[in-house]
């Protein structure tokens, strides 16, 4: 993976309606600017029940998009990652509609996780009030067959996302047919979605068993041996995050964007310190994605709070939590919670340029955290154009995480480049990607718990950031044979 800042964006959403206007906008307005991108789901099709996340052929790219023709042709300009989603497929798959109409005759019958499948003397209720699923309810969907078989299938997370048994022939062959179209095609980095809930075993939670961490081994084994380096999506305690980091070749940094929050609203960057003491340095650091902000990332552990505390203690997570909706002016709980279906009940579904109250300044002053973090910086589509939430789009759909989930045209992209906000986080991007320094030894050094001292340094070449929160004044200087420049943002 280049050492460059990529981008994290839906093929159809950043100012294009296809592959090809997309590869033209990398080579065209934001030349220069990303190393690789995340393509959000573009296969067939991309308008499910979850943007994408349910598609009906995993193989095959949405053809309202191009083709892998297309895909190839992206892959000569920037690195491309596309998204392994491993614990679920559509209700409309040609698989699952077989298995619908045959039932147990079908080929596909093994391939779809049942209840009896997990439970097949029957489930108590502690076993069921032991799952743990990021929704409210239970995962499962009564379904009855084309032959009268009646069937309660396991669904994590919608009923049209019908839960694959990874451990079954067919749930692995299909599996490994998604790598290979993904190394045949030229994709250089996958992502793995939803893999903490990918097995499932009666008497226990279903989400992060150690058999979930030897299936994540395993399949990341093979993508390696295809060519493809692995990246892990998984919200849950701190602490399983940096056990995968061991195993796999990157983690998200989800812990960072809550983190680098609270630094910014309660002017102490002491969690945020101790952090970067503990994190793993083979991470991808985010501070907004497709999906909400964290909260999970940082809290105690759900099955023992009281030996496994959090990286903060509930009480100023809730005041965090507070922080983001007063500086939102009560939209980001408007898409919170039960507030919004499709909910997720560890994040706060809320634009980062909004959870800051849209103030060029703190936005800039986090970005800047980010970018002199160790590891691969990600930068998602809505973020780099300081995009304010979507209020309009929560209201048609219902769905919390829409709120940070906009369409821009082509004017509007061209539009929001000129902003001052944007015009330094290009800055910024430009300086992580071009000074050396980024490629050498990182060090946080002593300072008082109100400021953030971060340094870089590679030969001759140096970069700094330091930030004082009493008051929101900053350094960051470059130093490279002798000469020394100061990044200053536009007000």
């Amino acid at each position: 993976m280049k050492n460059q800042v990529q981008l994290i964006t839906y093929v159809d959403r950043l100012g294009a309606s296809n592959l090809r206007q997309l590869t033209q906008l990398l080579e065209g307005p934001l030349h220069g600017v990303f190393g690789g991108v995340h393509l959000l789901p573009f296969f067939d099709a991309i308008d499910g029940a979850d943007a994408g996340f349910d598609p009906t052929d995993h193989t095959e790219v949405d053809p309202r998009l191009g083709n892998w023709d297309d895909i190839r042709a992206l892959t000569k300009v920037v690195d491309v990652m596309a998204d392994a989603i491993v614990n679920h497929m559509s209700s409309a798959s040609p698989q699952f509609q077989d298995f619908c109409t045959r039932g147990d005759a079908s080929p596909y019958a093994g391939m779809f996780l049942t209840m009896d499948g997990v439970f097949p003397n029957g489930a108590r209720e502690q076993d069921l009030l032991a799952i743990y699923r990021p929704r409210p309810g239970l995962p499962f969907a009564p379904t009855v067959l084309g032959n009268g078989q009646k069937k309660m299938l396991w669904t994590t997370f919608t009923p049209q996302q019908i839960d694959i048994d990874v451990q079954h022939p067919q749930g692995q062959a299909y599996l490994h047919s998604i790598l290979q179209r993904f190394a045949d095609n030229g994709i250089q980095m996958i992502r793995l979605d939803a893999a903490g809930y990918a097995i499932k075993k009666a008497g226990t939670s279903c989400f992060m068993l150690p058999e979930t961490f030897d299936f994540i081994a395993r399949f990341a084994e093979q993508a390696q041996g295809m060519g493809m380096e692995v990246l892990v999506e998984i919200h849950s305690y701190y602490q399983r995050q940096m056990e995968i980091a061991k195993r796999v070749d990157w983690v998200y940094d989800f812990a960072l964007p809550p983190l680098v929050l609270n630094t910014l609203f309660f002017g102490n960057s002491k969690a945020l310190k101790e952090w970067i003491r503990i994190r793993p340095e083979n991470a991808l650091t985010v501070l907004d994605t497709h999906d909400g902000i964290g909260i999970i990332d940082i809290g105690a552990d759900p099955a023992d709070r009281a030996r496994h505390p959090g990286l903060l203690p509930p009480e100023q997570l809730d005041k965090l939590v507070e922080r983001i909706h007063a500086n939102s002016g009560g939209q980001s709980r408007q898409a919170t919670g039960t507030a919004a279906s499709n909910l997720d009940l560890y994040q706060v579904n809320c634009t980062f340029y909004d959870a800051l109250g849209r103030n060029d300044r703190t936005y800039l002053l986090a970005r800047a955290i980010q970018l002199f973090m160790p590891g691969v910086p990600q930068i998602y589509y809505v973020g780099l154009l300081a995009g304010e939430n979507d209020m309009d789009l929560l209201a048609r759909s219902g769905v919390g995480r829409d709120i940070n989930r906009r369409r821009f045209n082509l004017s509007e992209v061209e539009a929001a480049i000129q902003k001052p906000v944007v015009e330094g986080l290009l800055q910024l991007i430009r300086l992580r990607n071009i000074c050396p320094a980024f490629n050498g030894s990182f060090a946080m050094q002593e300072s008082p718990d109100t400021t953030l001292h971060l340094r870089w340094t590679f030969g001759a070449s140096k970069a700094e950031l330091f930030i004082d929160f009493s008051d929101m004044s900053y350094q960051i200087l470059n130093e490279e044979d002798a000469s020394q420049k100061a990044l200053t943002f536009r007000r």
